[in-house]
């Protein structure tokens, strides 16, 4: 699913081949009954509500964790923002190496934003890692240095930090599951055999239902795929506190 126009194109190949197929194998049996033609419309009538359901539930989840993420960029640019300013209540000596390890790690958040090259999100794993242990030492053997109520402050700043890196990678992993995209697949596919299978004779109009299925499919996955999509959470206020810092 990290690759919404492959899965559009799939999709739109597979459902006009659903709907060609479908009104082929009709033209053979002959027309419908008045009869069958009542029930199939009715069938129809069920199973594109149903899709119509599935597509809209779909792409409120894909909505839904898009916000999300959004939320945990914002909350992790004002995590770091408040714990260089937290960083005043550390000691002199120390307070410096700090700051200048939360710079070398706010821009690594902007990175793993940006990026889309796998090997690159790999390293850029391997140095936020590194750089978080780097900062919690720094920041803890400061305030066991001097273990006081505002040196406190300076550590839960730092605890922030930390948790808001998690929560924002859990995010990034909160995807629309296997089964969902299967079952929505099925379904849609069922209801482009429904279309073909009523049709009176192919017609160039057939086209317009693989393509309205396909082209959700394709918003759907642009959404909830973060790095394959065109749709993607920018670092605005990442990027916007790093150029804050650095000029400081």
């Amino acid at each position: 699913m990290d690759f919404p126009a492959i899965l559009s194109v799939f999709s739109f190949l597979v459902f006009c081949l659903a709907v060609y197929g479908a009104a082929s194998h009709r033209k053979k049996l002959g027309p419908l009954a008045a009869d069958e033609r009542d029930d199939l419309s009715v069938v129809q009538g069920a199973a594109f509500t149903l899709l119509g359901l599935l597509v809209g539930f779909t792409f409120s989840m894909a909505i839904s964790r898009y916000e999300q993420r959004k939320s945990y960029e914002e909350a992790e640019a004002n995590a770091i923002g408040t714990e260089y300013v937290r960083v005043d209540l550390l000691p002199a000596t120390d307070a410096p190496k700090v700051r200048e390890l939360l710079k070398k790690y706010l821009d690594q958040r902007v990175l793993f934003y940006t990026t889309r090259d796998s090997q690159l999100l790999e390293q850029i794993d391997t140095n936020t890692a590194q750089l978080q242990n780097e900062m919690w030492s720094a920041t803890e053997a400061s305030a066991r240095t001097q273990p006081t109520p505002i040196s406190a402050l300076a550590v839960a700043g730092m605890n922030d930090v930390l948790n808001s890196q998690g929560y924002t990678q859990a995010a990034w992993w909160n995807r629309i599951p296997v089964e969902a995209w299967i079952l929505l697949a099925v379904i849609a596919a069922g209801c482009n055999l429904l279309f073909g299978y009523g049709a009176h004779r192919p017609s160039i109009l057939f086209v317009v239902l693989p393509l309205a299925v396909a082209v959700s499919f394709f918003l759907i996955a642009d959404i909830d795929s973060p790095r394959g999509g065109l749709i993607r959470v920018r670092p605005q206020n990442l990027v916007s506190l790093a150029q804050s810092l650095h000029t400081n």
